[in-house]
């Protein structure tokens, strides 16, 4: 229901308990002393009853004043927060867009001023492709996310081993994360077969192995794969050694836009969208995603839950 209606029927509420109290009091009172008189009957029953129904009437349509009000309350507060993180999104999502461009612009003047040694041309195109990379992989994120709430999707759902899924996709962007050790358990050596798309499953696992490589202060990053069986459920869980989160934050980071807010960690880092994309992701092939963390500096844990299916092997 939209909060203008509510507000517009708590005022209709508000008259209304108005112009029946006025009503009860006038029409009401003159028909009962009416009744009263012509059957001489005891006034004081019916003037108690009178004010019972009156008491319990009113009640009800201050109960429903009371609530409207609250409802637009909450509305409001819900509002406030969104505009707040939406405000914290631009502010950090021009901070990623802006800081690869002025590096660019500051290479390529350095180029265009000096005649530079071949090594060090070599060094700085480096630096020019990672901010290139940067740049390609902000803009991808908005673009992503534009056809994950659209419902675009590309590429059908398939049935696909997850393992495999896993390792190849580790191996054909082990640039991505040369800078971590990722390692990939299956204790069970079992094969795990689901409808997946495969786009949007790559999307997750990029996103997820790559907040765990950046938001890592450890000398090497790490991150643990692993696939287990519990009861009737496939688990898919994905722990790190990263910077971790207080546990009251651990349904909050799913949320648009949100962000951990940490004194030691620069304001505008990040987006607010990966995680986001990732619950998305999740709930579009019907699974259920949790993260978990002992604490600031201590870690964190995806884990995506996944019914366990009759073919695994």
């Amino acid at each position: 229901m939209h909060p203008i209606f509510i507000f517009v029927f708590s005022i209709l509420a508000l008259g209304l308990s108005l112009f029946l109290y006025i009503y009860w009091y006038v029409e009401v009172s003159v028909r009962l002393q009416a009744v009263i008189h012509r059957f001489d009957l005891d006034p004081d029953q019916f003037f108690d009853l009178q004010t019972w129904v009156v008491i319990v009437v009113l009640s009800l349509l201050v109960g429903i004043i009371l609530t409207g009000i609250f409802i637009i309350f909450v509305y409001n507060v819900k509002t406030f927060q969104l505009f707040r993180l939406q405000h914290n999104f631009i502010n950090s999502f021009t901070h990623e867009l802006k800081t690869p461009v002025t590096s660019l612009q500051l290479y390529l003047e350095t180029f265009k001023k000096y005649e530079l040694p071949r090594d060090r041309q070599l060094k700085y195109l480096d630096y020019m492709l990672a901010d290139v990379g940067r740049l390609s992989a902000n803009i991808n994120r908005i673009l992503n996310l534009s056809r994950l709430e659209g419902r675009i999707y590309e590429g059908d759902f398939a049935s696909l081993d997850l393992v495999q899924v896993v390792e190849e996709f580790c191996q054909k962007n082990r640039q991505l994360f040369r800078e971590g050790m990722i390692r990939i358990h299956n204790p069970a050596n079992h094969s795990f077969f689901y409808q997946v798309n495969l786009p949007l499953f790559e999307m997750l696992l990029a996103n997820l192995l790559t907040n765990a490589i950046k938001y890592n202060d450890s000398e090497t990053p790490e991150v643990d794969i692993t696939f287990a069986v519990h009861k009737n459920s496939m688990q898919l869980s994905f722990a790190d050694n990263g910077i971790g989160f207080e546990k009251r934050e651990a349904k909050k980071i799913f949320k648009k836009f949100y962000q951990i807010e940490r004194p030691d960690r620069p304001s505008g880092e990040g987006s607010g969208l990966g995680l986001y994309m990732v619950g998305h992701i999740a709930r579009i092939h019907k699974w259920e995603i949790r993260a978990e963390s002992k604490g600031a500096g201590r870690g964190a844990k995806f884990t995506i839950f996944l019914p366990l299916q009759p073919e695994t092997a």
